[in-house]
């Protein structure tokens, strides 16, 4: 489910590129959103790439290319982006996977689709579980899955279509992997660093850039620590 800035900004740049070829720039679509920074665009571009809408091309000025609508906008119920060779990288599990049938096992409720653009608390209906090996759960603390959608952590290992397993938790070490809410609108999976009175959440992936918000802007809600990869 899209926020409706997300839905709007989709709407937006489905129809300039219809109409003109292109789509618009940055300060086009600040405008047309009525947004005080481009920042605030960046960020539901990222949302938006993300969960599989749009595709940013590389090296290239202005290129933003629609990859689906949801239905609200005329696409068609279950269209699935467009795969383009060498996107979705056939890299190796993590030296860390372990076998599921090698160790007691536990279900894990899996919550949703991270970057999906809303916090997990708004995206937490269990839609199904997933059984874990023993070794991911640590200690008593609680624990949940989610869908990744992106590829913004392929260099990480972590693929679109990964489940990754969460321990839920508020606070991150550099390097930590986690689930980071954004200014309370915004669930993205990112590496976590501390950069003063600021952090920065990291791709796995040099198309994406860092991100740097005051801390106060960024809430952990979770910590990596495993994945699961169905081939």
């Amino acid at each position: 489910m899209l926020t409706k800035k997300q839905l709007d900004l989709l709407s937006f740049i489905h129809q300039r590129v219809q109409r003109d070829g292109v789509p618009p720039s940055f300060d086009e679509m600040k405008l047309a959103l009525d947004l005080r920074s481009k920042s605030g665009i960046h960020r539901l571009i990222t949302a938006l790439e993300e969960r599989g809408f749009i595709r940013r091309l590389a090296h290239r000025a202005r290129a933003i290319e629609v990859v689906k609508l949801p239905e609200s906008l005329g696409g068609a119920p279950g269209l699935a982006p467009r795969v383009i060779d060498g996107d979705r990288p056939d890299t190796p599990p993590p030296p860390a996977a372990q076998s599921v049938t090698a160790q007691h096992a536990f279900d894990v409720p899996v919550m949703g689709r991270i970057a999906a653009g809303v916090p997990i608390e708004a995206i937490s209906q269990v839609s199904h579980s997933v059984t874990v090996p023993g070794g991911m759960i640590a200690g008593q603390s609680e624990h949940y899955a989610l869908e990744v959608r992106g590829d913004s952590m392929i260099e990480a290992g972590i693929n679109d279509g990964d489940i990754v397993v969460i321990r839920e938790t508020s606070v991150a070490d550099n390097g930590d992997i986690v689930v980071a809410l954004v200014e309370d609108q915004e669930a993205t999976l990112k590496r976590f660093r501390r950069q003063g009175s600021s952090v920065a959440l990291e791709a796995a992936n040099a198309a994406y850039e860092t991100r740097v918000l005051p801390s106060d802007k960024v809430k952990v809600q979770g910590r990596l620590v495993g994945l699961i990869r169905t081939y």
